[in-house]
């Protein structure tokens, strides 16, 4: 898969008499702002846009660093507008209150009372940021042509195709979040800060006077990254952590507060270190073992989307990342019934987590992913 890299398409340029106009999603962070202000020196007509998510409804309570979902929406959003004034562009808030209730909210509470993990990230790229927000920003008479983020992510063109690739700051690359983005959507996206380290994005906002060059980051969900108060009191019960055999070993706060892997706050005695091997929603409980019963040979992914490819229609070999954090398996991705796909890794992995996200990867070039549905 070759392909140029469009970190900026490089068919418009300054000398054009029409400009072309593009949206950029500000948060109030500084990669957001720094990827407006590229594309304004690049001679594009820029315009940023805000998703307004958060209404108080929830009791969120504020911490030090700010989350997508919280009270501090309010000040990521002065400090968007004033990221704008300094650049002398437009800026506008889009309100996504109810959108983000129904799709990502829901969505989350539903997965964690299944006894899953799900990542309200990915979910929150594909329904809102590149899906609502940009049909109700159209819808209020907004004009534009391309929509730009601030994602350490980059895209290509291979034979007339739009293809994501990660970024050149691979610390920082956030291409996982994105695997559900089609080429379609590609062609119309833009990554400014893609092909830049992180250090750098922050020497050009500080060059530039932006009031974000400093900001810490905040990549947490919901602030304070306390999840409780998305969950009705009579949602989280009590219930039994158990062995492989079904020994009661002793008593969980609710499986929401729980995922498969995590080995501390279980209030569990044990002479060796047990884990949460599966969380049995049906039955409210936990199930723990040692470590050697965390690694799988594979697993099952549903709700495959893929970017380089129209079908899987035979075995690949691929590396497969099945959460963020994780470095990335050699494997061998099979097609499977109803748009899934059954992965094989070379060499077991550790913690295979039904509700995260795997993504698929030919070297840099990210081919697709699905939904984690089980480990095999």
């Amino acid at each position: 898969m070759q392909g140029n890299c469009l970190s900026l398409p490089s068919y418009y340029s300054m000398k054009q008499e029409k400009r072309a106009k593009v949206a950029v999603g500000l948060s109030g962070g500084v990669d957001s702002s720094v990827a407006a202000a590229l594309l304004l020196e690049k001679g594009y007509e820029v315009m940023g846009i805000a998703m307004k998510i958060f209404d108080g409804s929830v009791a969120v309570k504020e911490s030090q660093r700010h989350a997508c979902f919280g009270p501090g929406e309010k000040e990521d959003m002065d400090t968007a507008a004033s990221v704008c004034r300094r650049l002398d562009i437009p800026f506008h808030i889009i309100d996504l209150i109810e959108e983000y209730r129904k799709y990502v909210i829901e969505y989350f509470r539903n997965e964690y009372l299944g006894g899953k993990t799900p990542n309200p990230c990915i979910v929150c790229n594909h329904r809102l940021k590149f899906g609502f927000l940009l049909e109700k920003a159209r819808q209020t008479g907004l004009d534009f042509e391309f929509f730009a983020t601030g994602h350490y992510a980059q895209i290509v063109e291979s034979e007339g195709r739009f293809l994501l690739k990660r970024s050149a700051d691979l610390s920082k690359d956030q291409s996982y979040f994105l695997y559900t983005l089609t080429p379609r959507q590609l062609s119309s996206t833009l990554f400014p800060i893609g092909a830049y380290t992180k250090k750098r994005i922050r020497e050009i906002a500080g060059s530039l006077g932006l009031e974000t060059a400093a900001r810490p980051e905040s990549q947490d969900f919901i602030a304070g990254n306390d999840y409780s108060p998305l969950f009705a009191n009579e949602e989280v019960k009590e219930g039994d952590i158990v062995d492989k055999e079904g020994n009661v070993l002793g008593r969980h706060r609710g499986i929401i507060h729980y995922t498969v892997g995590q080995r501390r706050g279980l209030g569990i005695s044990s002479p060796r270190p047990l884990y949460v091997t599966e969380i049995d929603a049906g039955g409210n409980r936990l199930v723990v073992s040692k470590r050697k019963d965390l690694f799988s040979d594979g697993l099952i992914a549903t709700n495959l989307r893929l970017i380089a490819m129209e079908r899987l229609d035979r075995p690949y070999n691929i590396k497969a990342k099945i959460r963020l954090k994780h470095k990335e398996a050699d494997a061998t991705v099979f097609p499977h019934e109803d748009n899934r796909a059954r992965i094989v890794f070379k060499q077991p992995q550790q913690s295979v987590t039904p509700g995260q996200s795997v993504v698929l990867y030919s070297g840099d070039m990210v081919l697709g992913g699905g939904v984690i549905e089980r480990a095999i």
